[in-house]
């Protein structure tokens, strides 16, 4: 179950810069320690809804439904395009600006948690890595897939934590540069307008 082998391959799945990690620096650069702890939580909550549909099998149900997993898709293709435009804006909440917006803390973590609720790769995802690690008894399978569930989900949250505090200590050092807030606005723009493009070439 929770073997030197799994452990391995979830932090190589979870140190890869995804949505919810540029999601995180966004937030650490942009509004400093305690978004970018808030985001990482959304993100890692966002997760439960993808290992439920593996545990329960409804992943398999998204995997062969074409017009649900387009759905849901798109949903995720254009939230993450109003992430990028609202990276561009000066008074957006993912803006790299001077002044920190104070966005409450549920707010940041609902927007984290919905990049991945609306990326239904993940179901499909989790229903293939986590079913070689289990024991093979039908019993408790379920049970295993929770445990192995959360130890990944504590991973995600830590991992992203150590990017969001490496973001909100880089900071000070953007702060003092218009032109770094500027480019640091456009890369942010960039890359979930990059990840929206490559979401929405994903086949179930």
């Amino acid at each position: 179950m929770i073997s030197l082998q799994f452990l391995v391959t979830a932090f190589v799945v979870v140190i890869a810069p995804g949505t919810g990690v540029v999601y995180t620096l966004a937030l650490g650069l942009g509004q400093g320690r305690r978004a970018a702890l808030w985001a990482a939580a959304g993100c890692t909550l966002g997760i439960v809804p993808h290992l439920a549909a593996a545990a329960l099998g409804l992943a398999a149900l998204l995997h062969t439904s074409a017009l649900l997993f387009t759905t849901v898709k798109y949903a995720g293709v254009a939230y993450l395009l109003w992430l990028a435009w609202d990276s561009l804006r000066a008074g957006g909440a993912l803006a790299v600006k001077a002044q920190e917006n104070r966005d409450p803390g549920w707010r940041i973590a609902r927007r984290g948690a919905l990049i991945n609720i609306l990326n239904p790769k993940l179901s499909i995802f989790f229903l293939a890595l986590l079913p070689p690690f289990l024991s093979g008894d039908p019993a408790t399978a379920t049970a295993e897939m929770a445990l192995l569930g959360a130890v990944f989900m504590a991973m995600t949250f830590a991992v992203f934590v150590l990017y969001g505090l490496f973001a909100a200590t880089a900071r000070t050092r953007v702060l003092g540069s218009e032109t770094a807030m500027r480019w640091a606005r456009r890369g942010f723009a960039a890359v979930f307008a990059a990840l929206a493009g490559r979401l929405a070439l994903e086949r179930a």
